[in-house]
């Protein structure tokens, strides 16, 4: 009998031993593993297909560099980076679908300063806020508005083009693409600075506008170089300055407003990635490191350089400063000209 309970107990300790050594294991195994898993969603980012969401048709501005610095991306990591144009409501629909995507880095934006800093200034209540309500990545690139006046006005310049609109207030009229734009605004910017009550008329994109221009229907148009360069060389509209801190690459004979006499006039139009709010900081970082690699390749600088754009590429940090910046700048303009959504 002693022999028996001894083996009993024997046994009993080993069993013992071997579910006190599986527990170790397993505690020593949640300790190793817990930080990893942790870690996990940035430290594999990305690990499946990237969404890009354009607030705006196929074909336009957005779009292509959307797609360019996506495929860039897709090479990169070796992961698919989709764009999905989801167009509405001057870049709300698309916007709205990005602020409600999860924070995973996996749905991003990329948009334009139109639909993203001004259409929300011009309602009340605002659908977002243009910083608050995201994740900045960077502002990719950016191109000044370019003022264009028809060639059979008899102004060669700006001050020329004042006095003349000064002579017959109310008289001429400048198209745009749509209320709220950034070429409506920046005409605006125009009117409060010279002095002038030039009308506006809005249109239903870029074509229709600047054909108004070119037709005489419009005396004066606010575009970008890229769009309207060609109509000016060929003697249909003439460029008489751009809202630029400086002279724009493609036009260098076109002159700053601030070159004009009028300063303080830059109003440029920006192209950018953005995330949801919230989404981890080291996810941005990697977002921000790989667009601003994009960026400074050689064709992708080449292409910008062509449209008259200039790239950006700087840190989410600077982007969201610039934002807020704009924010206080375009609220100035709406109130003073009290300009609301269409």
């Amino acid at each position: 009998m002693g022999a028996a309970t001894t083996c009993r107990h024997v046994a009993q300790t080993s069993i013992f031993a071997l579910f006190a050594l599986f527990a170790l294991f397993a505690l020593v195994a949640l300790t190793v593993s817990g930080p990893l898993h942790a870690q996990a969603p940035e430290s594999t980012y990305p690990s499946r297909q990237i969404r890009v969401i354009v607030p705006f048709p196929p074909g336009g501005p957005t779009d292509l560099y959307a797609r360019v610095i996506s495929q860039k991306l897709q090479d990169a990591w070796g992961q698919p980076v989709v764009v999905e144009n989801r167009v509405g409501g001057t870049g709300q629909v698309g916007t709205a679908m990005v602020l409600q995507a999860p924070a995973d880095g996996y749905t991003l934006l990329f948009t334009s300063n139109s639909a993203h800093v001004i259409s929300p200034l011009l309602r009340n209540p605002r659908p977002f806020d243009a910083v608050r309500d995201f994740a900045p990545v960077t502002n990719a690139v950016k191109y000044p508005m370019y003022l264009l006046i028809n060639p059979a006005l008899p102004a060669k310049t700006v001050q020329e083009f004042i006095a003349l609109a000064k002579a017959r207030p109310g008289q001429l009229n400048y198209s745009s693409v749509g209320i709220g734009s950034g070429g409506h605004l920046a005409c605006e910017m125009f009117n409060i600075a010279a002095g002038t009550n030039i009308v506006h008329v809005p249109y239903k994109g870029a074509a229709p506008a600047q054909a108004a221009t070119i037709a005489g229907e419009a005396q004066m148009f606010c575009d970008s170089v890229g769009n309207s360069q060609a109509m000016v060389a060929a003697g249909k509209m003439r460029g008489l300055a751009v809202f630029a801190d400086k002279r724009s690459a493609p036009v260098p004979e076109v002159p700053t407003m601030g070159e004009t006499g009028l300063q303080g006039l830059a109003a440029y139009i920006w192209l950018g990635m953005l995330a949801p709010a919230g989404t981890p900081s080291a996810i941005v970082a990697k977002l921000n490191a790989e667009v601003v690699k994009a960026l400074a390749q050689t064709d992708v600088r080449e292409r910008a350089q062509k449209g008259g754009n200039e790239i950006v590429a700087n840190t989410p940090e600077q982007f969201a400063r610039e934002m807020r910046e704009e924010q206080e700048m375009w609220s100035k303009v709406i109130r003073e000209k009290s300009i609301k959504a269409e």
